[in-house]
């Protein structure tokens, strides 16, 4: 029996392409796809899946957030993250959130398939530097970097900021108020100790967090 796979990316070139990828392989088969967060916690719901791969920037939903509401309904459901954000930016939250691989939109085409067929089988799909992170964030304790001290929303609000995404379209994308962004950026700036967009934006910069791609 192939195992049924739901495919959860907004962008239908994505989803289009790894349909016909599996439609390839003898053990996947592409049963359900969602375009948005709402959708896919609707598809959780309604059944059991072999495997979710899962796209971080999906409409109404914090990434990250999503992965655990996921794990909440479906705790043992493998999830494949399969995103265009640099694995310095979010693979380690997404594994902690309870991912079992990231896979990057910008890897090996060849490599996508083993990916998937090694989390559905209840392995872990990382690469060499994502286990480096782990290990080194594993190991920190007082000498923390500020920007591992946000929340997962916050550190996603920040990630849109130094992108140069204004606060009116943050929180169009994400579903909140403009008062509840702003509060999002206040407690940024409190907790990393910097004072301004430019601040942040420096400090992505140097610490290899700034992502030019566009949600």
């Amino acid at each position: 029996m192939k195992i049924e796979v739901l495919i959860a990316d907004d962008h239908a070139i994505i989803r289009d392409g790894l349909r016909k990828i599996l439609n390839d392989t003898e053990d996947f088969t592409v049963a359900a796809e969602a375009a948005n967060g709402s959708a896919v916690l609707e598809q959780v719901r309604a059944r059991n899946w072999g495997l979710l791969v899962l796209d971080l920037s999906m409409p109404g939903r914090n990434g990250l957030e999503l992965i655990k509401l996921v794990k909440a309904e479906r705790p043992k459901l493998p999830i494949l993250i399969f995103s265009m954000h640099p694995e310095e930016q979010y693979a380690v939250r997404a594994i902690h959130a309870g991912a079992s691989g990231y896979f990057s939109k910008e890897g090996d085409s060849d490599l996508i398939v083993a990916a998937m067929r090694k989390v559905a089988h209840g392995g872990v799909f990382i690469s060499q530097k994502v286990a480096e992170l782990l290990a080194t964030t594993a190991s920190r304790q007082v000498d923390s970097p500020p920007h591992t001290l946000l929340t997962d929303r916050e550190y996603d609000i920040f990630c849109r900021i130094v992108r140069g995404v204004s606060l009116t379209e943050i929180a169009d994308k994400l579903s909140l108020s403009i008062k509840t962004v702003s509060t999002h950026k206040s407690h940024i700036l409190t907790k990393m100790n910097l004072s301004s967009n430019v601040d942040l934006a420096r400090y992505a910069m140097e610490h290899k967090l700034l992502d030019t791609s566009h949600d």
